[in-house]
């Protein structure tokens, strides 16, 4: 399956990953042939792309995610709903997040050993939940990585996924404006730590801790965040974890006013940012769980052909397994072939490949 913006889908193309949105309600299954109504009210919905199927790697390339899609959309339409509670002024079920948190951690545990390769999709109104949910699962890979105890972890979980829970107290006219923010709606976007924070701390089954990740997610490690203006080690180690994750999966979003970035794209502008707005070693820490050139994604090597990525290696992530798939006139291969870029000294890759560039078999 390839990632493609909704606006270049065509009828007859195939749903390669179910569509589900933040209420758990499939929008499409997998191996539903599109037609014109389905990506119009794609587009009303504000899904700027899915995941399609394609001749040139339906049986090429398996792409595993870290957390199974039955937890992911559950945690989501938990925490949809623990947010409208909330905007109802009622409280909301403290002990069946911590539940969920407890089957991320479990599923990152028994999958230590895999690269994260996806990115799910996400409508613009949705943008928060499935947000929530994946600052969470980076912050915990993270962590493991950084040798975090299971308690620790736990703690860390519950306030990764309840980090914008203070966006309940924001206008949702502000939170979903495509364009430029005034000074003043920019002021009350910031205000959403500090509602966290007071939020949380009206739980008795919240530690400080997780509450604070709420407060500090937006610290930055040269003391320009916000709303204290911490600088360094004055950041809860939590919060800094959170802080790296939370940039990191708001690059890969597309968003009213930008398409998403690519994971290349991501993992670039979040290295730039180490030991300036995020903490070095969370950076590296996170960098390390994610595959550079995921699986299913396109590259071109310094021999000019391009090629799709078949699998990971973990121990050298710059260097995945590929298949050449087109010639350097984008020309298919009748006789497609794999290499090994760990086993081969002489080959490089030069650069993602775009899904424009690539034709469809």
């Amino acid at each position: 399956m390839r990632r493609i913006k909704t606006a270049n889908l065509k009828p007859e193309m195939v749903v390669a990953r179910t569509i589900i949105d933040s209420d758990s309600r499939v929008l499409l299954n997998s191996g539903m042939p599109l037609n014109d109504k389905y990506i119009e009210r794609l587009s009303e919905l504000g899904i700027a792309s899915i995941y399609i199927k394609d001749g040139l790697l339906d049986d090429e390339a398996q792409v595993y995610d870290i957390v199974s899609e039955k937890t992911r959309t559950e945690t989501i339409k938990v925490i949809k709903s623990s947010f409208t509670h909330l905007e109802k002024n009622s409280n909301f079920n403290v002990e069946a997040v911590k539940n969920l948190v407890k089957n991320i951690i479990a599923e990152l545990l028994e999958n230590r050993n895999t690269l994260l390769h996806l990115t799910d999709i996400r409508s613009f109104d949705d943008y928060t939940f499935g947000h929530s949910v994946n600052v969470c699962i980076l912050s915990i890979i993270t962590a493991l990585t950084l040798g975090y105890s299971e308690p620790k972890l736990k703690e860390l979980g519950l306030g990764a996924l309840l980090h914008d829970i203070g966006k309940t107290r924001i206008d949702k006219e502000i939170l979903n404006k495509p364009g430029d923010l005034t000074p003043e709606e920019f002021n009350e976007i910031k205000r959403h730590t500090d509602y966290g924070f007071a939020i949380l701390r009206n739980y008795p089954d919240v530690s400080l801790l997780s509450a604070h990740i709420a407060f500090q997610h937006h610290e930055r490690w040269d003391g320009n965040g916000y709303p204290r203006g911490l600088v360094g080690s004055e950041i809860h180690h939590h919060s800094r974890i959170v802080a790296a994750a939370d940039v990191y999966d708001a690059l890969l979003a597309d968003r009213p006013y930008r398409p998403a970035y690519n994971v290349t794209q991501a993992l670039n502008i979040l290295t730039r940012m180490a030991g300036s707005y995020l903490d070095f070693d969370c950076v590296m820490a996170l960098k390390s769980n994610v595959a550079i050139y995921p699986v299913g994604s396109f590259v071109q090597l310094t021999t000019g052909d391009i090629c799709i990525v078949v699998d990971a290696n973990k121990n050298n992530p710059t260097r995945p397994k590929l298949k050449i798939i087109l010639d350097k006139d984008k020309k298919r291969l009748s006789h497609p072939r794999e290499i090994d870029l760990s086993r081969l000294k002489t080959i490089m890759i030069t650069r993602p490949i775009h899904e424009e560039e690539i034709p469809f078999s």
